[in-house]
This record gives C-alpha cells, sequence and structure tokens, in this order.
C-alpha cells in the first residue's frame, strides 16, 4: 500500500513538473521579423544623401542598449576617416565590404565575413556592389559617428575574417550541433554572451533549441523556413527570429539551398534533425 502510495506521488510529481516545463516553454516570448518590414534610416544624417542606410532589427542604436541592425551601401561608397564611441562586430551579408585603417590596402570582405571595429580606433569603410548589406551588433549604445580628432586606444583591436577563413566544426567536433550535417563557427565571446555562425544543410529538417534568456538569430544567406505554431514562413537575408527563455526554433531548407545564420545568446543552444 505504502509502495503505490509513494509510486503514485512520483508520478503526480513529474506529471506537474512535465506541465511547468511545458509551460514555461509555451510562455515564451517568440519574435519573427521579415527584412521587408525593416525601417530604413540614415546611418549618419550628418553626411546627408551621401549617408549608408540603417534599419533596426532589434533593440535601439541611438539609445543606450544593445542593438542589432542593418547597414545598407550604396556600390563605391567609401566613408572619410572617423571613429565609433563605441565597438561594433559586424557580418557581411551581399556585396563586398572593406573596413580598415585609412592607409590600410582594400581587404573586400565577402558575404558570410565577419569583422571588428574597436571603439575610438581610426578607420574607414567602403562597399563594392549593388547591393551591399552588412548586419551590425553593438553591445550599448547610442552608436555615434565622431572624427578623428576624437581618437582614443582602449586596448582592443580591430578583426578582419575572410568567409574562406571562418572555422567551422561539425557534430563530431562540437556538442552545439547533434545528429545533422549543420556546422557551427564560434566568433566571439565574453563573460555573458556569445556570437556564432550556423551553417543549415541543404533539405534539413529540425530545430534550434535554445536555453538563455537572450537569443538573437539573422538570416545571413539562404531562405530557411521557419514554422511559428502551425505557420511557415520563408526568411530571407536579413529576417530574424527570437525567444526570451527555452525555445525550440523549428526551421527547414529547401533541396539544394543551404543557409546560414547568425547567433548572439547568453545559453547554450543546440542544431538537430
Amino acid at each position: 500500500m505504502k509502495k503505490n502510495l509513494l509510486f503514485g506521488l512520483m508520478l503526480a510529481l513529474v506529471f506537474i513538473s512535465c506541465q511547468n516545463e511545458e509551460k514555461s516553454e509555451a510562455d515564451t516570448k517568440v519574435t519573427v521579423k521579415h527584412s521587408s518590414e525593416i525601417i530604413w534610416e540614415k546611418l549618419n544624417p550628418a553626411r546627408g544623401d551621401q549617408s549608408p542606410k540603417a534599419g533596426t532589427i532589434w533593440g535601439n542604436r541611438n539609445g543606450t542598449e544593445a542593438t542589432g541592425f542593418l547597414a545598407e551601401f550604396k556600390d563605391g561608397f567609401s566613408s572619410p576617416a572617423h571613429i565609433h564611441n563605441v565597438t561594433y562586430r559586424a557580418v557581411v551579408l551581399s556585396g563586398w565590404v572593406h573596413n580598415d585603417d585609412p592607409e590600410a590596402e582594400k581587404m573586400w570582405m565577402p558575404t558570410g565575413s565577419f569583422w571588428t571595429q574597436p571603439a575610438g580606433e581610426a578607420h574607414i569603410t567602403a562597399a563594392r556592389g549593388s547591393s551591399t548589406i552588412a548586419y551590425v551588433e553593438i553591445d550599448k549604445g547610442p552608436y555615434l559617428v565622431k572624427p578623428t580628432e576624437e581618437a582614443f586606444d582602449e586596448g582592443e583591436r580591430p578583426v578582419n575574417i575572410d568567409a574562406s577563413n571562418i572555422v567551422w566544426q561539425n557534430a563530431y567536433e562540437s556538442d552545439y550541433v547533434k545528429n545533422t550535417e549543420a556546422e557551427i563557427a564560434f566568433l566571439w565571446k565574453n563573460k555573458e554572451l556569445k556570437g556564432s555562425l550556423i551553417r543549415i544543410p541543404a533539405n534539413f529538417s529540425g530545430k534550434i533549441q535554445s536555453e538563455g534568456s537572450i537569443f538573437h538569430a539573422v538570416v545571413i544567406q539562404g531562405n530557411p523556413i521557419y514554422q511559428l505554431k502551425k505557420e511557415k514562413t520563408s526568411l530571407d537575408p536579413g529576417s530574424y527570429f527570437s525567444s526570451e527563455g527555452k525555445a525550440n526554433h523549428l526551421l527547414s531548407t529547401s533541396d539544394g539551398e543551404s543557409s546560414t545564420l547568425y547567433i548572439r545568446s547568453n545559453g547554450s543552444f543546440t542544431v538537430s534533425n
């Protein structure tokens, strides 16, 4: 009798635990945004029509919080030497970008390339191609453009990684990608956050299970299909999905087309079939 009662209590506890877990995931805030929903404005209004365009994806680059936004440059664009008050990271979505010291030889970075620009360091940014777009990310705002006379050095150094030099890890090398042909490339990490690229193979059907309270995913390349509840939607480069808390992001790709995502998170995540 006592054994049956104890067994019943254990089953009840397991049932309650499962209910709480399901409720927790159901209550998680999930956001999906298409690139067509992005509102564009001038990145540096002081330059008028010569300014690149900027479209905020998440956050507020004019505020004080962390922010992710798209920057679009005209073919042949080249900025004057300048500095920024905050450090930024960036990934090329399309076209070719050069970002370096004012006197440096041009290093044109194609789609999938990654670079960082330290706060206070003088540099120029140039673009080549009819549609050059980059995803830009800051850990705090506002994002400002200032003259080189105000340059300063906080000890950071820039990073420029051509897409061909990105180091990818598969399921045999990383626990972030399981039972799948997906690959991951680790780009940066600090005490709380990390940034990665995920390459999802063609004809994929699976999920990204995120655990952290911060999870931002931006499509860099390809057109993955995202399923939210019972609805499926195609996401082109510049589109985005996020979650605040534990969530399962259901994704698929078409036959013959892979997809690359940039992920910013403060918790672990796994990609699996």
